[in-house]
């Protein structure tokens, strides 16, 4: 299956905030069942074990959308007693308003109007960078650009967790988002989303090109998902 390139999903276009609330919760429901949190939160723990439970675990989550990973981040932090500061970065700002309300009792986490591919963030400023379902929404060019941030601002890792382009994660999230009655923007950006992912080997290109050597890329085929870690 052959990337799909230049073509903008719904949620990339300006579009009715009912129609935006809808389709987001959608997304949070499907990562919560189908692995996007959870894969992603433990390479989180797994880093943050390698830092001192005095200090304070600073992550970055890029494309963080209305904070919904964010919130779960800190709600594992506060169970396991880790002081913790997530700055979720979000270019779109309706979306980044829906963050507001639902972070007013998450004093930890920091809303940040900004591109992927060019971080108001110092260099080596966050233990860790995530990037979740945001990669395939740049071309090339962008898609090195944010990496090559994503890692200057990490002090010791960046994980990406992303759609996995191939039949089978089509053919599911097809069907998915039409059994649980998803909303019609999301019927239409899910599939979508998958044919405009990277690949295994194209991921690894790109981030060779952004300077990064170091990158394990797994593939969870009946999760439809391909996460990729720089340590």
């Amino acid at each position: 299956m052959e990337r799909v390139a230049g073509v903008l999903e719904l949620l990339d276009r300006p579009v009715p905030p009912a129609d935006r609330v809808a389709s987001l919760a959608d997304i949070d429901r499907l990562n919560e069942w189908f692995g996007g949190y959870a894969l992603t939160l433990r390479e989180i723990r797994r880093v943050a074990a390698t830092v001192d439970e005095g200090d304070a675990f600073v992550a970055v989550d890029v494309g963080g959308g209305p904070a919904a990973f964010a919130t779960r981040l800190v709600d594992w932090a506060r169970s396991a007693r880790r002081a913790i500061r997530v700055i979720v970065v979000e270019r779109d700002t309706q979306t980044l308003a829906l963050a507001r309300p639902v972070c007013a009792t998450y004093p930890e986490i920091r809303l940040v109007a900004a591109d992927a591919a060019a971080l108001p963030i110092r260099e080596s400023a966050a233990d860790i960078v995530t990037s979740a379902l945001t990669l395939h929404h740049l071309e090339p060019a962008a898609a090195v650009a944010s990496l090559r941030e994503m890692a200057a601002v990490a002090r010791r890792a960046v994980v990406v967790n992303d759609l996995l382009r191939a039949r089978l994660a089509f053919g599911l999230v097809w069907l998915v988002t039409r059994l649980f009655r998803c909303h019609p923007i999301s019927r239409h950006d899910g599939p979508l989303s998958v044919r405009r992912a990277y690949s295994a080997a194209e991921l690894s290109t790109l981030a060779r090109k952004a300077g990064i050597t170091t990158l394990r890329v797994r593939a969870y085929p009946f999760l439809g998902r391909l996460v990729a870690v720089t340590a």
